[in-house]
């Protein structure tokens, strides 16, 4: 069982936008933060991954407000997982671009390239924005740094991704439909490969829900509970379908996620509860039955506990941002 794949399944990745930047060195760049990105992505309280992959040259990225930057090289991808801003250039230090502006212009006019720089070695970036759902990406967001490296052309799946990429950018301007589609789909692919690699990569004593997908154990469990979260889950049951005993279970439950597997699936409960209140106009009884609750009074008292709302207030404040 695939975990990662059925938490991406609720969480929904979409919305990708591409720009295909040519910049000389020196060049500098500010990238907005998540919510600013949203805000001209018109996507309202979703949540902005950003994402660039370096096709060419070289640059460094580093964090708004820190001054120790990642080395970039051809072939690596930089993910922003909590959409952070950020800033992004190669050669010495000069005045960064506002980035907000040259999105506006490729929102507007399509994927072009964008030019910049002081004539020196120049650098090749194709740059991505992903969107996804606030309250259910958090549950693998969190594990990530903030900041994450990985290089796609050390195999050849990454070089066919890249190259692929590559062709849908150079086409951006054909006219040919489904054009968009294609890119966007492409994100969703490189960001699914650069997490796949990642978890890979974790050290074997590693903790964090991360770390627990590739568990055997821990890993088909968390895909049973997101597979049917509004089943009447024990522990037992649970262990039985893992084909494990309860106290093994729990024991490497608690182990990666400092919980038990009955206290996670509660608040993956209540994440599903809080995007369905602010994505449809089911009832609140409605919404309570579908994530596993047998009545409106039980999940109204365990929604308040978890966001310190009632469900209704809740839908009603999102409703106003």
């Amino acid at each position: 069982m695939d975990v990662l794949s059925e938490v991406l399944k609720a969480v929904k990745l979409d919305g990708a936008v591409f720009y295909n930047g040519e910049f000389s060195a020196p060049w500098c760049a500010h990238e907005p933060d998540s919510p600013t990105m949203a805000s001209y992505l018109s996507v309202g309280a979703k949540h902005v991954i950003i994402f660039h992959l370096i096709t060419e040259g070289r640059a460094y990225a580093r964090m708004e407000g820190v001054d120790r930057p990642v080395p970039l090289t051809a072939g690596d991808i930089v993910v922003f997982p909590r959409g952070d801003a950020h800033i992004m250039g190669n050669g010495p230090p000069v005045t960064p671009m506002d980035s907000a502006g040259e999105l506006q212009r490729v929102l507007s006019e399509g994927v072009t390239v964008s030019r910049c720089g002081g004539g020196g070695a120049l650098t090749k970036i194709i740059c991505g924005y992903m969107t996804c759902d606030l309250h259910l990406s958090h549950i693998f967001l969190s594990g990530l740094p903030p900041i994450l490296k990985i290089n796609i052309r050390n195999e050849e799946s990454g070089q066919w991704l890249e190259q692929s990429i590559r062709h849908a950018i150079d086409r951006a301007d054909t006219g040919r439909p489904g054009v968009e589609a294609v890119r966007a789909k492409l994100s969703e692919v490189l960001f699914i490969e650069t997490l796949r690699r990642y978890i890979d990569r974790l050290p074997p004593k590693q903790t964090g829900w991360l770390a627990g997908v590739r568990d055997p154990d821990v890993g088909k469990a968390l895909a049973l509970l997101h597979r049917r979260p509004a089943h009447p889950w024990t522990i037992a049951a649970l262990a039985n379908e893992v084909g494990t005993s309860r106290s093994v279970l729990a024991e490497r439950f608690r182990r990666y996620l400092s919980e038990t597997p009955i206290a996670y699936l509660t608040r993956w409960r209540l994440q599903l509860g809080a995007q369905l209140l602010t994505s449809t106009n089911n009832s609140v009884i409605e919404i309570a039955a579908e994530v596993g609750y047998e009545s409106e009074p039980a999940f109204n008292r365990a929604f308040k506990r978890e966001f310190d709302l009632p469900p209704a207030r809740f839908r009603s404040q999102s409703k106003k941002r």
